[in-house]
């Protein structure tokens, strides 16, 4: 348990920090699993605007700090390959 006035404030703000960091990453997960299931269900068009959500979304958390360049260039990468196959078929 913290004892000073500042230790309790940083607890507060770590409690704060950690619950929007949270609600994040299930946000991106959503989005994942939203635009794949658009990819396997063959539908380009929506997949495209959910590829577009789900990549902007990486960026703002990257800019926020919340998940690292590399895991969001990863995911990227990876939904881009999802609709190229896509655009293949």
């Amino acid at each position: 348990m913290a004892h000073t006035k500042s230790a309790v404030k940083r607890a507060h703000q770590n409690v704060r920090r950690r619950l929007t960091n949270v609600s994040t990453k299930s946000m991106l997960k959503t989005r994942k699993r939203g635009m794949l299931g658009f990819v396997a269900a063959g539908n380009a068009d929506q997949a495209r605007v959910a590829f577009s959500s789900y990549v902007s979304a990486l960026d703002k958390a990257v800019k926020r700090g919340i998940i690292s360049r590399n895991t969001a260039d990863r995911g990227k990468s990876r939904a881009a390959l999802r609709m190229k196959a896509l655009a293949a078929k």
